[in-house]
C-alpha cells in the first residue's frame, strides 16, 4: 500500500479519542494543516546525523522533560527551569565523558498520554479517562472529559510559544559557557549536590579563562555561546500529527513538523495498526518504546518496517523494562538486533517500568529502582559489546515531590503530598535528575 499522511486512517488504531463533533474535528484539522510548521525539515535531518553519532558511541543522547505538558502550568519559569536543568545535565555528562551530548526535550508537544483504561472511576462514578490536554480536561467532570478538537489549536499555540522561548534561550546567551554558575537552580544551590555542581563549574571557568587567553572567546566562537535543544513527543494523536505533516522542497520527502523527533509508545506499536503505518512514511528520526512484552521476531519486523534502509540515526529504541525485568528480557533482544546487523540507537527509559503505588494512594517511582535499571542497561551493553546510546527521563526543573528516594533530597512516601504536581506520571525533580546525571557520567566512563 502506498503511503500518504492520511493512509493510517485505513488501519485499526488504539488509544484514540472518540470526538462527538466530527464537523469541528475536520475544521480544526484543516486549519492546522495551513499553519506554519513548528520545526523545519533541515533541523530534523541535523538531529538524525547527531543520533547516528550516538548510535556509534561518538555522542550521547539526553532526552527528558515533562510526563505530560499542561495548559494550566504553561509559563516561562517552568520552561526556563527545565532548560537550565538540561544544560546542567549536559555539562555534567559532557565533562565526564568527553563526548558531545545530544539534548532532546519532551517539550513543545508532549500533550497526549496513553491510558491503561478507557474509563476512570471515582466514588462509583465512571467517566472517560483523561488523555492529555490536547484531547480533554483533567477535571473529573462530564464536560471536561469530552474530547475537544479545539484543544489541538491550543496545543499548537503553546508549542509554538515554547519553541520560541527555547530558541531564544539557546541562541540569546543563557547557554553561554561563561554562565555555568547561573544554571544552578536556586533550590539546589545550597545542597551538597549544588556544591558539587559548583565545583565542576569552577573547573569549566578555569578552562574558559585558558581558552580566552588563547584568543578563543564566546564572542567569536558560537559553540561556546549557543546550544541546540531539539523537541520530541509521543505522536499518539494522529489527527494532530497528520495535520502537521509537510513535504519538504529540499528532498521531496514528508516530515512531521510538530517536533524534531517523534516516538511510538509501548501500547501502540502493533505492526498491523495505524501508528506504525503513519511512522513508516515520515522522515524525522523516530523512537519506539521496547517493553518486556516485545518478542525478538516482532522487534526485527518492527525495525524493518520503520527503518527498511537500515539508516543510521533513524530509529531510537527506547528500552523500558523495569529494574526487575531488564536482565531477563533485554539481553536476548539486544543480541538478536546485533546479530541481524541493524543500525539503531539504544536508549534507556528507567521510568515507565518502575511505577508503584504507595499506601497513601500516590503513584510514584523509587530512585533506587530507576538507578538500578540504568546500571543494568549499561552492564548488559558492556557484556554484549554494544553501545548504550542514551537516556530517556520524565523530569522537571521544579522542586516537586513525586519520586521517592535519592541521597540529594530523600523523599519518602509521606512527603509526596507536599508538592505532587504532575498531570499523569511521577517525575524526577531537578535534584534527583542532576544526581542521576553525575552517576551516569561515572557509568559511561566505566
Amino acid at each position: 500500500m502506498s503511503w500518504t499522511p492520511s493512509s493510517w486512517r485505513e488501519f485499526p488504531i488504539k488509544q484514540q479519542p472518540t470526538y462527538p463533533d466530527q464537523k469541528s474535528l475536520k475544521e480544526v484539522e484543516a486549519t492546522l494543516s495551513k499553519y506554519p510548521p513548528l520545526i523545519f525539515a533541515g533541523e530534523a535531518r541535523t538531529l538524525k546525523e547527531k543520533l547516528a553519532k550516538a548510535g556509534r558511541g561518538e555522542a550521547f543522547l539526553l532526552q527528558g522533560g515533562d510526563c505530560a505538558e499542561s495548559f494550566a502550568d504553561f509559563n516561562s519559569a517552568n520552561i526556563k527551569n527545565l532548560f537550565k536543568l538540561m544544560l546542567q545535565m549536559n555539562m555534567v555528562l559532557m565533562y565526564a565523558t568527553g563526548k558531545p551530548i545530544v539534548k532532546v526535550g519532551r517539550i513543545a508537544g508532549q500533550f497526549a498520554k496513553p491510558r491503561s483504561s478507557d474509563l476512570e472511576t471515582i466514588d462509583g462514578v465512571s467517566l472517560p479517562s483523561y488523555r492529555g490536554d490536547i484531547i480533554n480536561g483533567i477535571e473529573f467532570t462530564e464536560e471536561a472529559r469530552v474530547p475537544n478538537p479545539h484543544n489541538m489549536i491550543k496545543a499548537y499555540n503553546q508549542g509554538s510559544a515554547t519553541l520560541n522561548l527555547v530558541r531564544a534561550f539557546a541562541r540569546g546567551g543563557l547557554a553561554d559557557l561563561n554562565k555555568v554558575h547561573q544554571w544552578n537552580l536556586e533550590f539546589i544551590r545550597d545542597h551538597e549536590l549544588g556544591q558539587k555542581y559548583d565545583e565542576l563549574s569552577k573547573k569549566i571557568d578555569n578552562s574558559m579563562k585558558f581558552m580566552a587567553a588563547c584568543g578563543l572567546t564566546s564572542d567569536i566562537t558560537p559553540q561556546l555561546h549557543q546550544t541546540t535543544l531539539f523537541t520530541s513527543h509521543e505522536a499518539l494523536l494522529l489527527n494532530y500529527e497528520e495535520a502537521m505533516t509537510r513535504k519538504d522542497e529540499t528532498d521531496n520527502k514528508w516530515y512531521d513538523c510538530s517536533a524534531h523527533m517523534l516516538w511510538i509508545g509501548d501500547r501502540t506499536r502493533d505492526l498491523s495498526q495505524a501508528h506504525i503505518e503513519y511512522f513508516r512514511g515520515i522522515n524525522n528520526p523516530i523512537g519506539c518504546k521496547v517493553g518486556p512484552t516485545m518478542g525478538e521476531d516482532e522487534l526485527i519486523e518492527l525495525i524493518d518496517a520503520l527503518n527498511p534502509e537500515n539508516e543510521e540515526g533513524r530509529l531510537n529504541l527506547i528500552v523500558r523494562m523495569g529494574a526487575s525485568k531488564i536482565k531477563e528480557y533485554f539481553p536476548k533482544l539486544l543480541k538478536r538486533v546485533k546479530d541481524e546487523g541493524k543500525n539503531v540507537v539504544w536508549s534507556c527509559d528507567p521510568m515507565h517500568g518502575n511505577v508503584e503505588k504507595t499506601d497513601n494512594g500516590f503513584k510514584t517511582r523509587n530512585f533506587d529502582n530507576i538507578l538500578s535499571e540504568v546500571e543494568q542497561f549499561f552492564e548488559i551493553h558492556k557484556e554484549m559489546g554494544t553501545i548504550a546510546g542514551g537516556i530517556h527521563l520524565e523530569m522537571t526543573g521544579n522542586d516537586v515531590t513525586e519520586c521517592t528516594g535519592s541521597t540529594s533530597c530523600a523523599i519518602t512516601s509521606q512527603d509526596l503530598a507536599s508538592r505532587y504536581h504532575t498531570q499523569c506520571d511521577p517525575r524526577l525533580n531537578a535534584s534527583q535528575a542532576l544526581e542521576l546525571a553525575f552517576m551516569l557520567g561515572d557509568m559511561i566512563n566505566e
